[in-house]
């Protein structure tokens, strides 16, 4: 049997071939990555390790395209995140953003510091642009290593050196281990504590909520300040935001309207926020146990999710839900509960909760969709708008006294910015940003699996003889060093004295070293999307940091 035009296919490395070798580095990994060791598995990162195997035998190609797959994948996997947790973004900066952010920043100032002790420790033997590449693999910073070239070439310009060295290779020997690394110090950080993955994902679903979140409480009216008001006067008087579900007055049961009165003795059910909870308590009567399910034979409770893209940006008041004879208790989107507040701006994929009789809640659903099938439907003009936007973004420069270039958040920062402001405010463009779980997952998994293709096979070629010949075990030894000592001491500050829930730490330890393969791993063992929101909310300032560190480092030092 003739096999000419399949050493035609390897020989001539065309697009075929191209496609060919990542459909086959991206398989393999994907299956290994399944294989659990010591009940562990790495999971995608596997595809890393596929990946610089064949390269490592010559299986290699266009440069200029590798490195095209590469970043488009990265934008695809940061974009993906940040569309996904935007929604919910700023509420997390509320509750603990700051000191997530101060954590992240301990984590990247401790790897600096690491490297300059590194530094001296082998007195010039390996020279600081090296170690700035041994940095960059080590916390997996792509957009650093690359600013750290520009600053290369600059003072090759200028005349302060007399080459440029590759810094490439030191990124390429130190990001193996970058990635294995992070995850091994989650193994030790979850040894350490004897942290149970099930009851911390428990209490993940207290420590997510947000400072907006819904309390549901039963009050029976005794108050003669409210004695014999409208609910409109009452609203009014109490200043406070919340909204009663179900009356019972009389042995009756129904759905309080603005112009209802309410009297001393009649039993309320209600949502507040839980920062006027108390207040409105405190104001109304006594909380007591109430059975209402005598009260489902008139009205009932149902979600329904809003699919009309007419709704996409309006308020909530605007839809004047009460005049249809139903009230709406709370939002909930993206997993948080939001308060039904008549300012609130609605989206596509909103779960909006009502309370109200049969026919009523049927008349909402066809005014609010509750067509689950159209959420299906892609909307692709806001990942390709957001992914515009976001490398013009991540293009500007930002000049900081006395450094003699601009620094840029890259194709990696601009992208996750625009994503979780689109994720939050994408409304306001008349943007649907709605993807289903599935969906977003797709993206995801292409997106990263693509970028660590692109970087074990480009890395494979040096690899062995770099880490085997030479400084390239020292490299090694310094990278693990760099990856390890900053994540080790920040997390277990994080779990014993920040008293962080581990999949938040680990989402936050993934950010601050801007690890997308760690958050994968940190995905794949976590029920929840904590890890994507720690990741994202610190995430934006520590690729800034990086960025600049790794300039810092090449300007002063060379």
């Amino acid at each position: 049997m003739d096999f000419d035009w399949l050493v035609a296919l390897f020989a001539e490395r065309g697009i075929a071939y191209t496609l060919l070798l990542y459909a086959f580095v991206i398989a393999v990994g994907v299956m290994i990555g399944k294989v659990k060791i010591f009940g562990v598995s790495l999971g995608i990162t596997f595809v890393l390790f596929v990946g610089i195997f064949v390269g490592h035998f010559g299986f290699n190609a266009n440069q200029e395209l590798m490195y095209f797959i590469r970043e488009f994948g990265l934008i695809l996997f940061i974009y993906s995140i940040g569309l996904q947790v935007g929604p919910g973004f700023f509420a997390s900066f509320k509750k603990g953003g700051m000191h997530q952010n101060l954590m992240a920043a301990g984590v990247v100032f401790l790897g600096v510091g690491v490297t300059i002790t590194l530094y001296y420790i082998f007195a010039g033997r390996i020279p600081m642009p090296m170690f700035v590449g041994i940095l960059s693999g080590a916390v997996t910073n792509t957009p650093g290593l690359g600013t750290a070239q520009e600053a290369l070439h600059q003072s090759f310009d200028a005349g302060q050196i007399t080459e440029i060295p590759e810094i490439a290779l030191g990124y390429a020997v130190a990001y193996p281990l970058g990635v294995v690394g992070v995850i091994l110090s989650f193994i030790l950080i979850r040894a350490i504590f004897k942290i149970n993955l099930n009851k911390e994902n428990d209490k993940i679903k207290e420590l997510s909520a947000p400072t907006d979140g819904t309390q549901l409480m039963t009050i029976r009216i005794n108050s003669h300040a409210i004695h014999g008001k409208t609910l409109v006067e009452i609203r009014k008087l109490i200043g406070r935001k919340f909204v009663i579900s179900r009356l019972y007055h009389d042995k009756g049961y129904s759905v309080p309207k603005g112009d209802t009165i309410l009297y001393n003795g009649d039993i309320v059910l209600i949502v507040a926020t839980e920062s006027d909870a108390g207040a409105v308590k405190a104001l109304m009567g006594e909380v007591i146990e109430f059975d209402w399910k005598e009260s489902e034979e008139k009205m009932i409770s149902r979600r329904i999710v809003i699919t009309r893209e007419g709704i996409n940006g309006k308020t909530l008041g605007s839809l004047r839900l009460r005049a249809l004879n139903v009230n709406c208790t709370r939002i909930i989107r993206s997993g948080f509960d939001l308060f039904a507040s008549e300012d609130l701006v609605l989206q596509v994929g909103d779960r909006v909760v009502v309370v109200g009789s049969p026919e009523s809640i049927k008349r909402i659903e066809e005014v609010l969709g509750n067509t689950l099938k159209r959420l299906d439907e892609p909307h692709l003009i806001t990942l390709f708008v957001g992914i515009f936007l976001g490398i013009i973004f991540g293009s500007i420069p930002f000049y900081i006294p006395g450094m003699p270039m601009p620094v840029k958040l890259g194709l990696a920062g601009g992208p996750l910015v625009v994503a979780i402001l689109l994720g939050r405010f994408g409304f306001k463009l008349k943007l649907i940003t709605y993807t289903t779980q599935s969906a977003n997952l797709l993206l995801r998994e292409i997106g990263i699996t693509l970028f660590l293709a692109s970087v074990g096979i480009t890395a494979g070629d040096q690899f062995v003889e770099t880490v085997i010949y030479g400084d390239g075990l020292i490299w090694v030894g310094c990278g693990v060093l760099i990856t390890m000592i900053p994540v080790l001491i920040v997390g277990i500050f994080g779990k014993k004295v920040m008293k962080m829930n581990y999949f938040s730490l680990i989402g936050l330890l993934s950010g601050s070293m801007t690890n997308p393969p760690a958050l994968a791993y940190a995905n794949s063992i976590a029920d929840n999307d904590a890890p994507a929101v720690s990741y994202s909310t610190v995430y934006p300032l520590t690729m800034f940091l990086r960025v600049i560190m790794a300039q810092i480092l090449i300007l002063a030092f060379v």
